[in-house]
C-alpha cells in the first residue's frame, strides 16, 4: 500500500474563494498547522480581483475533528470575507463524478 493510500480515509479538500487579499494563505495554514493537520498539496490563482484556493490535506494526527474544522475555517472565512469550505476527500469525489 502507498503512503497516498495509507491517508487517503483520512484527507480533506480545502476550497476557499473570495477577494484577493494579503494573509490568506497564511490564516489558512495557520489553522491547519495548530490542529496538527498536514497540507499534502496546495493551488492558487487569482483571477482579476478574485482569490481561489484549493488545497488536500491529512487530518490522520489531528487535534480535532472535521467538523470542528469546519467551524474554524466558517469563522476564519467571515472575518476575512471569504467562503472557506472544508470536506472528506471522498464525499468530494463523489459530488464531482462525471
Amino acid at each position: 500500500m502507498t503512503n497516498q493510500q495509507e491517508t487517503a480515509g483520512s484527507r480533506v479538500i480545502v476550497s476557499v474563494l473570495g477577494e484577493d487579499r494579503v494573509g490568506i494563505i497564511a490564516a489558512v495554514a495557520n489553522i491547519l498547522a495548530d490542529n496538527n493537520i498536514n497540507i499534502l498539496d496546495i493551488s492558487q490563482t487569482t483571477m482579476q480581483e478574485f482569490f481561489t484556493m484549493i488545497l488536500i490535506a491529512d487530518m490522520e494526527k489531528s487535534k480535532i475533528d472535521l467538523a470542528a474544522l469546519k467551524v474554524q475555517l466558517d469563522q476564519l472565512g467571515e472575518k476575512l470575507g471569504l467562503k472557506i469550505d472544508a470536506q472528506h476527500e471522498a464525499a468530494f469525489r463523489y459530488m464531482h463524478r462525471l
